[in-house]
């Protein structure tokens, strides 16, 4: 009977610290879309084909790089994910994942256009949401929470589900932006 007292103390422990982490990292934090016009940021970026599991490796290796060789610290990351991963093959998703560099960086631009690939993020209309940045485990929680979110706003005002949706990690702020563009049905 003591045995079992103490499994069940153990389990009960497990699933309150499971409810704390969960919490912790935005689990249970309402996610709203709105339309907002946004956009006008300076990306630089690699094109990425393949799983979206390796976005936060080419995000690391443009900041390390704009860091060591061009001395520009960035605080935002970004990836824009072309595919919905429940309908196109991992090996084939395309993405653009890279840095935002900020607005006193722009004068060292053509500087950068020898080694990067540089785009300037087309300012419109989008659908937006905020979700908490704590860690990793806030990205793999928001893509759980916002992505069915997005979905339902989506469907709910009658717009097109086509487009790319675009993720920006604000290490500042420590939120994760979502937008996708708003596109004619």
């Amino acid at each position: 009977m003591k045995t079992l007292k103490v499994i069940f103390s153990v389990i009960i422990a497990f699933i309150f610290l499971i409810i704390i982490i969960y919490a912790y990292y935005g689990g249970f934090k309402k996610v709203n879309f709105q339309p907002a016009i946004q956009g006008g940021e300076i990306l630089v970026y690699e094109e990425v084909l393949g799983d979206y599991a390796q976005s936060g490796a080419v995000m690391d290796r443009i900041y390390n790089s704009l860091l060591k060789r061009e001395k520009i610290e960035t605080f935002k990351g970004f990836g824009i994910y072309y595919d919905n991963p429940k309908e196109v093959e991992k090996s084939k998703l395309r993405s653009m994942v890279g840095c935002i560099l900020e607005k006193n960086d722009s004068a060292k631009l053509n500087g950068l256009k020898k080694n990067y690939k540089i785009k300037s993020c087309r300012k419109g209309t989008y659908i937006t949401a905020e979700f908490p940045f704590k860690g990793k485990m806030s990205v793999m929680i928001g893509i759980l929470k916002v992505y069915p979110a997005m979905n339902k706003y989506i469907k709910v005002n009658r717009l097109s589900e086509k487009g790319a949706v675009m993720e920006i990690y604000d290490m500042p702020n420590k939120k994760i932006l979502y937008r996708k563009e708003i596109a004619e049905k």
